[in-house]
C-alpha cells in the first residue's frame, strides 16, 4: 500500500488522492466546505513565487492553501504529470 504524505510536500504536476484530514473544528469544516474530502483527487498546480500559498485543482476549481493548512491534509501520490 502506498504511504501517506502531507499535501504541502508535493511538487507541481503531481496528482494525489486525499486519505485523511487532520485538524478540528472550524478548520476541518472549512476544508469540507471547499471540497477537500477523503477520496477526492487533487492536483498541485503551482507554488507562489515565495513558496506560500500553493495552488491546487480540485473538483473543477482552483484553490490556494497556505503550507500550514495543507500540512493537515494527508494524501497518497498517483504519479507525476509533466504539465
Amino acid at each position: 500500500m502506498t504511504e501517506s504524505i502531507q499535501l504541502h510536500l508535493l511538487r507541481p504536476g503531481q496528482r494525489a488522492t486525499i486519505t485523511k484530514i487532520n485538524g478540528a473544528g472550524a478548520l476541518r469544516r472549512r476544508f469540507v466546505e471547499m471540497g477537500i474530502v477523503k477520496g477526492e483527487t487533487i492536483l498541485i498546480e503551482r507554488h507562489a513565487p515565495l513558496g506560500d500559498p500553493i495552488e491546487y485543482f480540485i473538483k473543477g476549481y482552483h484553490l490556494a492553501l497556505r503550507k500550514e493548512e495543507a500540512a493537515h491534509i494527508e494524501v497518497t501520490l498517483h504519479g507525476e504529470t509533466n504539465a
